[in-house]
Parts: structure tokens; C-alpha cells; sequence
């Protein structure tokens, strides 16, 4: 299982997803976390089909935390949580440039396109969803590339890759998003998967009302120009 659990109670799970893992898939006999926990819940209770409730979900290419839910009451306490805004997402990315701005919030209106990516719209545009993340530069290098650590306080596909595009700071590693510039850079490192990581996770335990915290190092090349 490339899935690795990191805690595990009779309500939830909370598994940190290795990149190039589909969090959930549709294609018959593509391998993805959901089926993978599963598999793992279905050994425990034999004959019994599993219940899993997804929570959230990271882009395939992306690395790190997810917390799922084993019963529908747990499923239903996350989902008034991720709306009233309090579990809680931080997120690392290596970024192709470095912003004049080391703090700042970006507001973009984003649409889902029909090849299955993202891009960023006028605010007047009716299909429009407002996507709004912060930024910190926490560290640079000469290449010059920056590690920043990023909270979302909308969930919109493909939203932080997007947004930093559009903000002129690509992903390090992301050729979907990527200009022809930083792809050569990208590939010039060796680095072919993109530099984003969920690495830290809070929230109150639906059951017990504990407040839970779990942090994971990213594991991607791309960090390792920053993190020892």
C-alpha cells in the first residue's frame, strides 16, 4: 500500500498520499487512496463493506495529509467544519521566481475548462468561483526559486497551481501550469513532479472534540533545495 496511515481511530483515518496516487479514481484498475484504505478497512470487518468517507481531496501530481471519515455522522461533522472554515490546510509549494511580496493574499475567479484544468477569468465571467489563498516566502535560493507556505480559504480545483501562475510564479515541477521557461528549469533540475505538499492538517474530532494536529516533511524533489 503506498498509503501510509497515521492515525486511526473507529471514526477516522488520517493517511499521508504519496504524489502520482489518484486520491480517488474513476478508471477501473487505476490505482488510488480511496480503494487502497478500503482494502485496508475490509481486512478488519470481513464480509462487511467498508464505509470511507472522503473529507477533501489533493490533486493527483500533489503529496500529503487527508483525513477520511468511517461512518456517515463523522463525514457529515467534517463537511460543517471545511464550511465554517475551521479544519485547517497548510500547504508548502516551491515556487519559479521570487515574489516582491514575501506576505500576500491573491482573489482570482477560476472555471474548470474542458480539458480538465483551471484558469483564471474576469470577476463579471457567470461560470466564475472566487478563489482566495495567502502566501509567506519563508525561504529563497539564487536559481532563483523561493519555498512558500500557502492557506487556502477556498477549495477550487487545481487552485493554489493556478494562482501562483496567474501571479507570475509558477510551480517548480508543474508542466501543466508551467511556462516554457520554468518547465526548462524544472527539467533542467531533473524535476518532474510538482513541488506541493499538504503538510500540516488541524481539526476538531468530530467524535471527542480533540483538537487533532498532524504534520508530515514533504518528500519531493523539488523541497529538497530547501529542506534538510
Amino acid at each position: 500500500m503506498r498509503t501510509e496511515i497515521l492515525y486511526e481511530d473507529k471514526h477516522i483515518i488520517v493517511a499521508a498520499k504519496p504524489s502520482g496516487l489518484a486520491t480517488q479514481s474513476s478508471k477501473i484498475g487505476q490505482p488510488d487512496m480511496v480503494s487502497e484504505l478500503k482494502k485496508h478497512l475490509a481486512r478488519q470487518t470481513p464480509g462487511k463493506a467498508p464505509y470511507l468517507g472522503v473529507v477533501h481531496r489533493l490533486d493527483q501530481p500533489v503529496e500529503g495529509l487527508l483525513v477520511f471519515a468511517k461512518d456517515s455522522k463523522t463525514a457529515a461533522a467534517f463537511t460543517k467544519q471545511l464550511s465554517a472554515g475551521s479544519l485547517h490546510k497548510t500547504y508548502y509549494a516551491v515556487l519559479c521566481g521570487q515574489p516582491d511580496r514575501k506576505e500576500d493574499c491573491l482573489v482570482d475567479y477560476l472555471i474548470k475548462t474542458q480539458d480538465n484544468a483551471a484558469r483564471v477569468v474576469e470577476e463579471s465571467h457567470p461560470d466564475g468561483k472566487k478563489a482566495v489563498l495567502r502566501y509567506q516566502v519563508l525561504q529563497t535560493i539564487d536559481m532563483p526559486c523561493a519555498l512558500a507556505e500557502i492557506h487556502i480559504e477556498t477549495g477550487r480545483f487545481h487552485q493554489i497551481r493556478v494562482q501562483m501562475s496567474h501571479a507570475g510564479y509558477p510551480l517548480l515541477g508543474d508542466v501543466k501550469y508551467g511556462t516554457e521557461e520554468t518547465v526548462a528549469i524544472s527539467r533542467s533540475l531533473g524535476i518532474s513532479v510538482v513541488g506541493l505538499c499538504a503538510c500540516s492538517l488541524e481539526f476538531m474530532h468530530p467524535a471527542t472534540k480533540e483538537k487533532m494536529h498532524f504534520e508530515v516533511k514533504p518528500q519531493g524533489k523539488a523541497f529538497a533545495l530547501f529542506l534538510q
